[in-house]
């Protein structure tokens, strides 16, 4: 399966206006964003589990990251709840649930294979001082890929002209960014040399941002 697999072109998904879909687990749905690959794939999804629903014990031979939406995303490691930011890279596994349930933002396989950097961390604790109505913390820095979380207030704008590529997730609030206006769930993805500028709305936004990893960018080598 392929689904905005051209990563030379401009993507917007309004994930809240679409369907979801079943995964092979009962209980869980998702509404896919980007995807090359079959159930083993790379691929950009969000996911939701019902109350009690949970994935059978498996491992994450390409890696996942993760940011907890809403409700509480549990594994035998621990409890993570919305806010949280989770990194489990190649050769890590668990057996995902929510008790009380849960959506997620979630990337498979797309680590450089070598990569064991672990963690978990609430997003909101890392947030600097604000600048021009922008507060940013960084999530995580590498040669690879830059990922950071960003909490606008009204009217902010947010600007990157990071190279290789970027992709943001609206957590909530709104932006508006050349003729869209990205709501909650919003995803865009721009290609390698293109600007981002995203002015905030009157509530505000909370922002995921990634830059520089689409020059990575591959099917799963299984």
């Amino acid at each position: 399966m392929e689904l905005n697999a051209d990563f030379s072109q401009r993507v917007v998904v309004h994930s809240d206006r679409i369907g979801w879909q079943p995964s092979p687990m009962a209980g869980v749905d998702r509404r896919m964003l980007d995807r090359i690959g079959d159930e083993v794939a790379r691929a950009t999804t969000i996911v939701r589990y019902a109350p009690g629903s949970q994935f059978s014990a498996h491992t994450h031979t390409g890696g996942e990251e993760f940011i907890v939406l809403d409700g509480v995303f549990q594994d035998e490691h621990g409890d993570y709840p919305a806010g949280t930011c989770v990194r489990n890279p190649p050769t890590t596994s668990h057996r995902p649930g929510s008790e009380a349930g849960c959506t997620i933002f979630v990337k498979l396989w797309q680590f450089d294979l070598a990569d064991r950097t672990q963690f978990h961390k609430n997003m909101e604790a890392g947030l600097g001082d604000a600048k021009d109505g922008v507060a940013t913390a960084l999530l995580h820095r590498d040669t690879r890929e830059t990922v950071t979380y960003s909490k606008l207030e009204a009217g902010a704008v947010l600007t990157s002209q990071a190279e290789g590529g970027t992709e943001i997730l609206v957590i909530d609030g709104s932006v508006a960014i050349d003729d869209d206006i990205l709501e909650r769930h919003a995803w865009l993805r721009l290609p390698d040399g293109a600007p981002l500028t995203a002015k905030a709305g009157h509530q505000g936004a909370r922002i995921w941002m990634k830059t520089g990893h689409l020059r990575h960018a591959k099917a799963p080598v299984i």
